[in-house]
């Protein structure tokens, strides 16, 4: 058996952020994946993150129109948004964009991360 790498430059990722009164108060991510079994890369929207101060009040919607618009120009074929159980609020908005429960996300952590999003 032979494996080899191939680091791909046609997949990248592209991370959306939103100021308010010179502040970042949000961000995310648009991971974008070549699929050699389709015509075209698909999208992930990853780690979808508002300050808690600015939440509800249209910050995530704007990120999520804007990477939505993103990935249709540059001819995504797919876009999946991930979240961790128990967000019923995040749910229910990505749902709101067209977004459907497709099936389940496994996850391996390979280290500890210093940054944690603050929780609801």
């Amino acid at each position: 058996m032979n494996i080899t790498q191939t680091k791909r430059a046609d997949s990248y990722s592209v991370e959306f952020s939103v100021e308010e009164n010179g502040k970042n108060i949000g961000f995310v991510f648009l991971v974008v994946i070549q699929n050699n079994a389709d015509k075209g890369p698909y999208g992930l929207l990853e780690n979808l993150y508002i300050d808690s101060g600015y939440r509800r009040q249209g910050y995530g919607s704007a990120l999520i129109t804007a990477v939505i618009a993103h990935a249709r120009d540059i001819g995504c074929y797919k876009l999946i948004a991930q979240s961790r159980h128990g967000r019923e609020g995040l749910h229910a908005m990505y749902r709101k964009y067209g977004f459907a429960d497709h099936g389940v996300n496994f996850r391996m952590n390979l280290t500890d991360s210093s940054f944690t999003q603050q929780k609801d």
